[in-house]
């Protein structure tokens, strides 16, 4: 069918279909293909958009994911079931890891994440388009998914849906990965999704990190060793490559060891460089190769880059675990992803210590938003674990925060001893308005002037009147503000 279609429609100007049950992103996609040689038919339906198939037969489809009579990917398989060649680009503005995967999965042209550059669109239709009129658009048989779930990787902010989107694109191809981030980010998490969404999912996950084990015993732990090979060699040992044999290999930092593969010895790294490009090795102390079947996943804080220039990592080397890079990003990168951690993780952590699940203030929620969180999602756990168990009532207010971050930073001292407390206030007011909330200058004052009595009734020693002259109001607008800041009771 999809053959006469081609033919049907050969030299008239291409049909592209917008199909979203949100009227505005119809009407934003419309008028940027207006000047664009191309007929657009925009529905608020899948099924509508069937329905019109054969009178306007699309060259390239655009749709929504969640519509209320036919989800997108449903509506993909669909339309793929009318004509295989068509390219469908998936828009979503719930990106999550399962929707990325899914769709590529289920061979979509493209995943969209809104909201989108308009002018990414415009690209993404003209390749699609083009990709259709050259029939390039190849059908291969699906790999069986493994009936293990996805991990549950949490992130709505834009960094993450591009992480999101690599993972789905790259998970069912045999290639080599590189992972960069800083400690903390997750990027275990993320080579442990790229392994169960992969065709190795029934296969051995083995982690290791380099750099923490003695240099001497480092070699044998990647390769094994035979009996006898050196000193403390009682048997044979068989190494992590033939552990992983089938399955995926993964060197990063926050496994079994403590340290990762930007620190590995460089005469280790030609080893590595062969076997990455023949799946061969010998055992220390073997005298037969050795076929394994790897897929290496390999994780790294450091700047890869510079430890080539300083002669401290093998430019070929690089290259091989470089294929394809997925920066994941610092927490600090994604603020609006703060809120969604700390509900998952409080529910996580209550469940697994048997405690009562805790909620957090408004106040609080805002006020960890606009942190800095240098040790990234692994502190932000450790603080719903600790606030768990500590905090003494359902709901976490900032006094059950512990002090140290409560208590500002060195730097922070400094910046308000040098009257630049605007800096601190600018960053809680971004995370404010980044949290959806409205009310910026009511909640704001009403913290501002909370800690300023709070302060100056501590220097007193609860004297009303001093506290008074120390903010430089009369007695009784002092009473006025502390009763109705709830401060009396």
């Amino acid at each position: 069918m999809s053959e006469q279609t081609s033919n049907s429609v050969e030299g008239q100007e291409p049909i592209v279909w917008v199909v979203d049950d949100d009227a505005s992103i119809r009407w934003v996609v419309e008028a940027a293909l207006e000047d664009k040689p191309y007929l657009v038919k925009i529905f608020d339906s899948p099924l509508v958009a069937l329905k019109a198939y054969e009178e306007f037969p699309p060259s390239a489809v655009l749709s929504d994911v969640r519509m209320p009579d036919m989800d997108g990917l449903t509506f993909m398989e669909a339309v793929h079931e009318l004509d295989k060649q068509i390219p469908v680009i998936i828009m979503t503005a719930h990106a999550d890891l399962d929707t990325a995967v899914k769709s590529y999965q289920n061979k979509a042209f493209e995943y969209l994440p809104k909201p989108f550059d308009i002018d990414e669109v415009i690209t993404l239709v003209d390749r699609a388009v083009k990709r259709f009129q050259s029939g390039g658009v190849k059908r291969t048989k699906r790999s069986p998914r493994s009936e293990k779930q996805p991990l549950n990787i949490i992130g709505a902010a834009p960094a993450m849906q591009e992480v999101f989107r690599v993972l789905g694109r790259v998970s069912q191809l045999d290639v080599t990965v590189l992972i960069n981030g800083e400690t903390g980010t997750g990027k275990e998490l993320v080579a442990k999704a790229l392994h169960e969404l992969s065709p190795r999912a029934e296969g051995p996950f083995v982690a290791l990190n380099t750099a923490a084990i003695p240099r001497e015993l480092l070699e044998s732990e990647l390769f094994g060793h035979e009996k006898g090979s050196f000193t403390g060699a009682h048997s044979q040992r068989v190494g992590r490559f033939e552990q992983a044999d089938g399955g995926t290999l993964f060197l990063d930092e926050i496994t079994l060891f403590l340290d990762e593969i930007g620190d590995m010895p460089v005469d280790l790294q030609t080893r590595l460089l062969r076997v990455l490009n023949d799946g061969s090795f010998y055992r220390v102390g073997g005298r037969s190769a050795i076929k394994t079947n790897v897929r290496i996943v390999a994780a790294t804080h450091q700047n890869m880059e510079q430890l080539v220039r300083e002669g401290k990592f093998r430019e070929d080397l690089l290259y091989r675990l470089n294929i394809i890079r997925i920066k994941v990003p610092a927490l600090r990168e994604r603020s609006e992803d703060v809120p969604l951690l700390l509900r998952f993780y409080l529910e996580k952590e209550a469940k697994a210590l048997g405690l009562e699940e805790k909620n957090l203030s408004k106040e609080v929620n805002t006020f960890l938003s606009g942190l800095p969180w240098p040790g990234n999602v692994r502190q932000l756990r450790s603080l719903c674990t600790w606030l768990t168990i500590m905090a003494p009532d359902k709901t976490i207010y900032m006094e059950d925060l512990p002090l140290e971050l409560r208590e500002p930073s060195e730097s922070e001292q400094e910046d308000c001893a040098g009257d630049n407390w605007e800096t601190p206030l600018r960053r809680w007011s971004e995370a404010f308005i980044k949290s959806g909330r409205e009310g910026l200058h009511t909640s704001a004052e009403q913290i501002f002037e909370r800690t300023l009595i709070e302060v100056a009734m501590k220097a007193s020693g609860n004297h009303r009147q001093k506290a008074a002259v120390l903010l430089g109001w009369g007695r009784n607008t002092l009473t006025r503000k502390t009763q109705a800041l709830g401060l009396d009771d």
